[in-house]
């Protein structure tokens, strides 16, 4: 695709009568001959086998046949590989806002490539993304793991994504099918949504990928669906999964269960499941061949499922002798990984404000610069939960801004506190084992108490992985010497049954055992620690004696089922530190004499995961007191928003310059340096609506309610209800400013001759700044006056041009005809003349004219 002008959309059928479909016909599923053969050679036990994982990331192996096993991994924001070696590493991305933040399909082909080439790395096959889940509010836990709160948007990134790795012979997985937009109960859970709601908007992202990128896997969610005519589990549900999904959309790839989500044999089965997720034992590995042999399920249909593996498999390269799709398999290594990421978080950065026009800033100009935040010492790359990867580099900011600004005294000072938590325990420094050696005492417990197994450890992630299969306990036992004086935490973060003394103190106990569920609702990455706080004293030179004390915790050796047994302890210590006004104080003074205060303010792990939803859309701590104290110290200050979704910025009007920089991955340090002195433009738009005050956002939560989460809003998601509400956000949304100014100078309707009532909007576009620049063209449709029920407008098409300063350009937008349809227990076109309208965001619309559509 050339700059300026959109890709066309895939021909659709004209409307008959006052139906519409608007959507290519499904394609009848085909089985392939080798396919059908290889799978009559298979015995009922292995067919039943290839229905069920090996393991936690591999399907089953038939050799005999000729047929590997599939190896699937995480991510959406890298690919974390099928190995729990800690010292395995990855690629880690931006997080998938920040590539819908760019708006730009070319940058999701290259990312899509990316994902290919990294799978190929790690030997893996299918990548558990992306994720096409809506931003339906923005406390959801994995909203920086969405794409968009906009259906059009999240499809269209997502299909380039999709077709992009698939044409090099990596499957992508996409996820979750299908409402499943919170994390609280997130296993429980009941999406009541009406089925125009689905249809129109959760629906919609999902009915792209099948129809334009022919997907080869689809995830099924934890959740269920209420459509107002069938309530069930999503695996369970089979007018969606089956009816819609296989037979009207057509899709022939293979349903996988999310990991554990598989809660019945023969509902799931005639649902619409194939693969259950992950083995061997779970409810199919248990009970799906017996179910088989006693009739309770149809062998004919388990034929069929084992169809949909057998062609997953020869389309990855898994099949002996059946030669794999994807025309582009040998172009994996056509990939600069670095240059990729660095350049894709740069463009997505929003500049969400620049009143004096700062950016980009000359660095011969900048001598001192004051880095300040607590985010500036440690920048929150990517999320918690099944998105996170282990880096396979790390670049410390301060390093990247002195490289940026050739050389420039750079300092770096927290200037606020923003985490809950206590850090991290020093085994190495702090501890000694009850031998006397550094460390921490790590035993291995029978259920008598026996000792299995012991080492003493000075390194300790607070995890102990792979633990043995007669394992019942892991005790810690160690002696933290504190020489500090001051008040100092010492604690223990962990889950199930538990015994936790600190200082001959019993902190915590319980016999309450667990198991999966810990990893599905991921308590078990985050536990909340139990502390003692000890006071040491000051001695009267300013030295105190240190202050010794025991730790001694004996937690649950957990045998999950579906995963690695595994034993958590999070070791932890909050030393007596500098007070926050201290803090906040050293960082005013350093930007008070720098010639540039970089404020960078955001979230953290703490904040922004899987497995649970915010309760607040404040920064953590203190930090907007930081901002405003800085910038009341040096007016050259530049705040940078390093956060994956939403946040209040109530000092948003008083800086003059505030730029959003997503969950940037391993390349973020240098991608910032790049923006802020003009290597590379920040020409990200918002694909989601900043609020300026919680109480506006139209959806506050998602907590269910008797089990039950009700989508009130029908098709009103994201910026539509701020639109119908009457309400002003802090930036709407597909806002951004870059760093040069637009003119829009024309506008024409062209209809396009082979798919009636689909339209090419020609915008004319005029850089009207001194720089060159990338543009996002945004178009916008509005319906007839009388049709009250639709949205007051919605995204129907979009296009990045890049215009020289002073240069004119038309640019094209496709606006498919399928943008019109609405759903009334089918397709159809309300005739009448509907609104396209251009501009820069929902609300700031330069250019509009009018198209009459006929059924």
């Amino acid at each position: 695709m050339s700059l300026g002008t959109t890709e066309p959309a895939p021909a659709q059928p004209a409307p008959a009568g006052p139906r519409a479909t608007a959507t290519a016909a499904p394609a009848a599923r085909s089985t392939d001959r080798a396919i059908a053969a290889l799978r009559a050679r298979l015995t009922l036990e292995e067919k039943v086998a290839l229905l069920v994982g090996a393991g936690l990331w591999s399907t089953t192996a038939v050799p005999r046949v000729g047929l590997r096993a599939v190896h699937v991994s995480d991510g959406p924001a890298g690919v974390r590989g099928v190995s729990e070696d800690a010292a395995e590493t990855s690629a880690s991305f931006p997080a998938p806002s920040a590539l819908a933040a760019t708006w730009d399909v070319d940058l999701a082909d290259e990312l899509g490539a990316l994902f290919a080439a990294e799978a190929r790395r790690h030997g893996v096959d299918v990548v558990l993304a992306p994720q096409v889940n809506l931003q339906r509010t923005p406390v959801g836990g994995r909203h920086f793991e969405c794409y968009s709160e906009d259906p059009t948007l999240t499809g269209r990134i997502a299909v380039h994504v999709v077709r992009a790795a698939q044409e090099r012979g990596v499957g992508m997985c996409v996820k979750h099918f299908v409402a499943n937009d919170s994390e609280t109960q997130r296993t429980t859970y009941l999406s009541r949504v009406d089925e125009r709601t689905l249809r129109e908007v959760y629906l919609a992202p999902f009915e792209q990928l099948v129809h334009e990128a022919r997907a080869w896997s689809v995830m099924g969610a934890y959740s269920g669906i209420d459509d107002g005519t069938t309530a069930a589990p999503a695996l369970e549900h089979r007018p969606l999964l089956t009816g819609v999904l296989k037979d009207e959309w057509g899709f022939d790839g293979v349903v996988v269960s999310d990991w554990v989500a598989t809660r019945s044999v023969a509902g799931a089965f005639e649902g619409g499941l194939d693969l259950q997720m992950p083995g061997p034992d779970g409810v199919w590995g248990d009970g799906l061949l017996a179910a088989v042999r006693a009739g309770e399920v149809d062998e004919a249909a388990l034929d069929e499922k084992v169809e949909r593996i057998l062609l997953l498999a020869r389309r990855v390269g898994a099949i002996d002798g059946l030669a794999p799709e994807g025309a582009s398999r040998d172009r994996v290594a056509d990939v600069d990984v670095r240059g990729t990421l660095r350049r894709l978080v740069a463009r997505s950065m929003v500049v969400l404000k620049d009143d004096e026009h700062a950016l980009p800033l000359a660095s011969g100009d900048v001598r001192r610069v004051a880095l300040v935040g607590p985010n500036a010492l440690a920048p929150f790359v990517q999320g918690g939960g099944s998105a996170y990867v282990r880096p396979e580099r790390r670049a410390e900011l301060d390093d990247a801004v002195r490289d940026a600004f050739a050389g420039a005294e750079v300092t770096v000072h927290a200037g606020a506190v923003s985490r809950l938590l206590p850090p991290a325990l020093d085994l190495a420094h702090r501890c000694t084992s009850p031998a006397g050696e550094p460390g921490v005492l790590v035993e291995v417990l029978d259920a008598a108490g026996a000792v299995l197994e012991a080492r003493t450890v000075t390194a300790w992630t607070g995890w102990l992985r792979d633990v043995r299969a007669d394992a019942h306990a892991v005790r810690l036992r160690t002696t933290v010497t504190l020489d500090e004086p001051g008040r100092h935490e010492v604690g223990v973060g962990t889950v199930g049954r538990h015994r936790v003394v600190v200082g001959g103190e019993v902190l915590s106990t319980s016999e309450h055992e667990v198991g999966a569920e810990v990893i599905l609702d991921s308590s078990v990455n985050a536990p909340t620690p139990v502390t003692l706080a000890v006071e040491t004293p000051h001695a009267a030179a300013g030295h105190a004696e240190p202050v010794t004390i025991e730790l001694d915790a004996t937690v649950q050796a957990v045998h999950p089922v579906g995963y690695a047994s595994f034993a958590r302890a999070e070791l932890v210590h909050r030393t007596p530190g500098t007070s926050p006004d201290e803090l906040l104080a050293d960082a005013v003074a350093a930007a008070a004499a720098a010639d540039l205060a970089v404020v960078v303010v955001g979230t953290n792990e703490e904040v922004e995961s899987e497995g649970y939803d915010r309760t607040s859309l404040a920064l953590p701590g203190t930090q907007d007191q930081l901002v405003k104290a800085v910038l009341a110290a040096n007016p050259r200050t530049v705040v940078v928003v390093n956060a994956g979704a939403p946040v209040l910025l109530p000092w948003l009007d008083e800086v003059p310059c505030v730029l959003w920089a997503w969950l940037g991955g391993q390349e973020w340090p240098e991608a910032l340096g790049d923006v802020l002195t003009g290597v590379t433009e920040p020409s990200g738009r918002l694909p989601w609506t900043l609020p300026a005050h919680e109480s506006d956002v139209p959806v506050p939560d998602a907590v269910p309610v008797d089990g039950v989460v009700e989508y009130r809003e029908g098709v009103h998601v994201g910026y539509r209800s701020w639109l119908r509400l009457g309400r002003t956000p802090a930036a709407p949304f597909g806002h951004g400013l870059g760093w040069t100014t637009w003119s829009y100078d024309g506008v024409r309707a062209e209809p396009v001759a082979d798919e009636p009532a689909a339209y090419d909007l020609v915008v004319t576009l005029r850089n009207t700044g001194p720089r060159a620049g990338r543009e996002v063209v945004q178009v916008y449709a509005e319906p007839p006056a009388a049709s009250s029920d639709r949205p007051v407008r919605w995204l129907a098409g979009f296009a990045v041009a890049e215009l020289a300063p002073g240069e004119r350009r038309d640019v094209t937008v496709r606006v498919p005809a399928s943008t019109w349809r609405t759903w009334e227990a089918g397709w159809v076109v309300p005739p009448g003349t509907y609104r396209l309208r251009a501009g820069r965001s929902v609300q700031d619309l330069r250019v509009g004219t009018e198209v009459t559509v006929r059924t």
